[in-house]
């Protein structure tokens, strides 16, 4: 059960290392791009290719979804990114069914634990196998593999590695249901956890006063994608790539403020230095580096 692209590598992993995936479970068809044409989610596509049945409910209660799941008899359901399922159809498996999750859990339980794991300035992420209960993101962990945040990923490079270590870790996880080789851990509880709420707009917007390596942060966990933005001249510009300094020759000025050449740098002053933006897509324009906006336009 699994619908964006992060999933689709756990499915491809199941399908080569010889288990029988019966069914697919994955959101329906969405109209993508300028056509509107319909699309099929990445988890549908690979599906597809292996020719493995795909069920696309859209509602996971209905009747008759319930069913259908039941006619493939699975012995073992694995949930990749995918929507919050009902006690009916994640109680089903003899079993059972297990999650994949982007975080080193307890921790970053929510919709988007690699973004806020590199918002929050984390050295450190991984992947996490549990089962699933009522309350979300809080099963019993069966494994855990941990995975290095670099001083230079954003949310794009870190997702595509957890997104490969899950997929073995998704591998090592059924191989060791199997087997019945493995000892499951409740998770921890306690009042210090630290959570990934989905994200907003709203939550994209920079505020300056804060620390460069604060707003740095900020900038990286949301690139490539939702992106972080601030208002220049009542437009809306996407932060993509940006560098932090310590303050020196700006020490005068107000956090927020610009200071630029208007040919080769645009320089944002924090709460205690200021950032260099190097890459930003002005509103109603692609993504382009400072210099190339700077050729045909001024601040």
């Amino acid at each position: 059960m699994g619908t964006p692209e992060f999933a689709a590598p756990s499915l491809e992993a199941l399908v080569e290392n010889k288990f029988n995936v019966v069914a697919v479970v994955t959101a329906p068809d969405k109209p993508q791009g300028r056509g509107q044409k319909l699309t099929a989610s990445p988890v549908k596509a690979c599906a597809l290719k292996y020719h493995i049945p795909v069920l696309q409910p859209t509602n996971l209660k209905a009747p008759e979804f319930i069913e259908e799941l039941k006619t493939y008899n699975a012995n073992l359901q694995i949930v990749v990114a995918f929507r919050m399922l009902p006690e009916v159809v994640w109680s089903m498996p003899a079993l059972g069914t297990f999650n994949l999750h982007a975080s080193l859990l307890p921790n970053y339980r929510g919709a988007a634990p690699i973004n806020w794991a590199i918002i929050n300035g984390e050295k450190e992420t991984g992947v996490t196998t549990f089962f699933l209960k009522h309350e979300i993101d809080t099963g019993s962990i069966i494994f855990q593999e941990k995975e290095n945040i670099l001083s230079d990923d954003d949310a794009g490079s870190l997702y595509q590695r957890l997104m490969d270590k899950g997929s073995e870790l998704v591998v090592k996880t059924v191989k060791a249901i199997e087997s019945e080789n493995y000892q499951p851990i409740p998770q921890p509880e306690s009042t210090h956890i630290k959570h990934a709420p989905k994200i907003f707009k709203e939550t994209c917007e920079v505020n300056w006063n804060q620390s460069s390596e604060a707003i740095r942060n900020f900038v990286r966990g949301l690139s490539p994608y939702p992106a972080a933005w601030a208002k220049l001249n009542g437009k809306v510009f996407k932060l993509f790539n940006i560098k932090s300094t310590v303050d020196r020759p700006l020490s005068t000025v107000d956090y927020g403020q610009v200071v630029t050449d208007n040919k080769t740098f645009l320089h944002v002053k924090t709460q205690d230095g200021y950032i260099s933006i190097l890459e930003f897509q002005p509103e109603g324009k692609k993504r382009m580096t400072v210099e190339e906006f700077f050729r045909g336009n001024k601040i």
